[in-house]
């Protein structure tokens, strides 16, 4: 039987691979076309209670500089479960990252950037389009154009609840729509961060 990675380790990183639900179905997500990241298998057979997360832990888990929420999945379709982790690591020191697509008030129903004020220290959104048209072609997201908006209002309300909001654009996009998510991130007020497609 296949160990499940719900704790893996990149380049001195740990990371946390809650679930495979995602409510994107990106045209470049990695997981399209691979069932790993840096030889680690991300596809979940079940998606991990706080204790199989805990259990998985290394224990040197403070040599690491940073605990992050990412895997095959959107992680706070665990919201439960990620906030309860997220607490235990910064219990540690440790520093908290969440990597998603901003859609968790969709999926809750509810403005959840409370629940994550507590948990994690910094939110990294995945923008990676300059407007509603454009993000719902590339990421499809199953709340259509609503998607688009709503994320940009989670990452607004992360920031006024105190975290470090950091929007994120792939290269593959083109400089021209690079620019203008630079231009929209200016008008509101947010930090982009341009990744490198691997």
């Amino acid at each position: 039987m296949t160990k499940e990675n719900f704790v893996y380790e990149l380049n001195n990183t740990l990371y946390i691979n809650l679930t495979n639900r995602c409510t994107n179905s990106c045209n470049f997500c990695i997981r399209n076309n691979h069932n790993s990241v840096g030889g680690k298998e991300l596809w979940l057979t079940r998606e991990p209670s706080f204790e199989d997360v805990i259990a998985q832990l290394p224990e040197n888990v403070r040599a690491y500089k940073e605990a992050v929420f990412c895997g095959f999945g959107e992680p706070t379709c665990r919201l439960e479960v990620l906030t309860k982790v997220g607490k235990h690591l910064k219990t540690l020191g440790m520093a908290v990252r969440l990597n998603t697509n901003g859609q968790g008030n969709l999926f809750h129903g509810r403005d959840i950037t409370g629940d994550l004020a507590v948990a994690v220290d910094i939110v990294n959104v995945s923008l990676n389009a300059s407007n509603a048209k454009e993000y719902q072609r590339i990421c499809q997201s199953e709340y259509g154009d609503n998607s688009f908006n709503a994320m940009l209002d989670f990452a607004k309300l992360c920031k006024e609840k105190g975290l470090e909001v950091i929007m994120s654009v792939i290269d593959i996009i083109g400089k021209k729509e690079i620019a203008a998510c630079q231009k929209l991130c200016e008008e509101k007020n947010l930090n982009l961060r341009v990744r490198t497609y691997e």
